[in-house]
């Protein structure tokens, strides 16, 4: 029936509706967060390149953390700072595709990162003295790989799913990007499918991942209430508390957004929990990984001290 209609090859971006006053005043709010991120996470990534002492394998994830968060913003927050101060909010079919798509593989690399980065407490904090031994250069290497691989996979498998449909109008995407539910809202065919695949790979994707995190942190716990100093319990749990944070900012809100019931969301409710995760998340990571490691903090001042002692020179 859909093949004597015409398909339809823009979509609209409906963002935020509110008043342009209140759209300049958002524009600044997102602005300044945007730049927030992408500093702080390449400060993180700087001091990671820059600092021997950070060539371990805790923080060589936490390097492809900032670099999925600069890139996981950057894939949405320009388009959508654009669209608050211009009236035409018109997205071609290729470039929202492609949005889908790098928005979906950047989510999935970081859910993974997020694990590889608790199986590595797990390690440093219950077998210690086997740390460089189990995680060595060659397994580090092959799990984040693995983690960038098989998102991107995903991630295609999602979007060729998407292709297959026809979209033959309305063409108002309600959002502030090309987000995969609010897309599939407006194709002319049953898309019965793909809402299976998504929840299925939100299943194996979120929920177990985050079962691992769990069970890891579990193993964490007894194994930190056994240390007998006071100072190898409090360091214990300073570099597990940081990690423990963005867990829980990113799984929270990933998992209300796509497996709760739609009903119990209303669509601006979404938008809401989507910025977050799209925005919010990534502008506080790098922040929580500052502000509560000593050792990342101890990068910077030697870093700085180099910078001033060169200068003197």
């Amino acid at each position: 029936m859909w093949k004597n209609q015409t398909l339809i090859t823009e979509f609209i971006l409906l963002g935020f509706p509110v008043r342009p006053e209140i759209q300049i005043f958002l524009f600044v709010i997102f602005s300044l967060f945007y730049v927030i991120t992408l500093l702080g996470n390449g400060i993180i990534l700087g001091l990671i390149c820059l600092d021997s002492h950070l060539h371990i394998p805790m923080y060589f994830f936490l390097s492809h953390l900032a670099i999925v968060d600069m890139s996981y913003a950057s894939n949405n927050v320009p388009k959508m700072l654009v669209n608050l101060l211009n009236k035409d909010r018109g997205i071609s079919f290729a470039p929202c595709i492609m949005q889908i798509f790098l928005y979906l593989a950047f989510a999935l690399v970081e859910c993974l990162i997020l694990v590889v980065m608790s199986y590595d407490r797990y390690v440093a904090i219950c077998h210690p003295l086997r740390y460089t031994v189990i995680l060595s250069w060659r397994l580090c290497i092959t799990l984040t790989i693995i983690s960038w691989a098989f998102s991107f996979l995903l991630a295609l498998i999602h979007v060729i799913l998407l292709l297959r449909l026809p979209f033959c109008g309305p063409r108002e995407v309600n959002h502030f990007f090309c987000e995969i539910l609010s897309v599939l809202k407006l194709a002319c065919a049953d898309t019965s499918l793909n809402q299976l695949v998504i929840f299925t790979a939100c299943v194996f994707i979120l929920v177990g991942p985050l079962c691992l995190v769990l069970i890891s942190y579990m193993r964490i716990l007894y194994a930190i209430l056994k240390i007998q100093s006071g100072e190898g319990r409090k360091k214990a749990f300073s570099t597990c508390s940081s990690h423990l944070c963005v867990v829980g900012l990113f799984y929270g809100s990933a998992i209300i957004l796509y497996m709760t019931p739609k009903t119990s969301h209303p669509e601006e409710q979404q938008k809401i929990l989507s910025l977050f995760y799209s925005l919010i998340n990534p502008m506080l990571n790098p922040l929580i990984y500052s502000l509560r490691n000593a050792e990342v903090k101890g990068a910077l001042r030697r870093v700085l001290g180099k910078k001033k002692q060169s200068q003197n020179m």
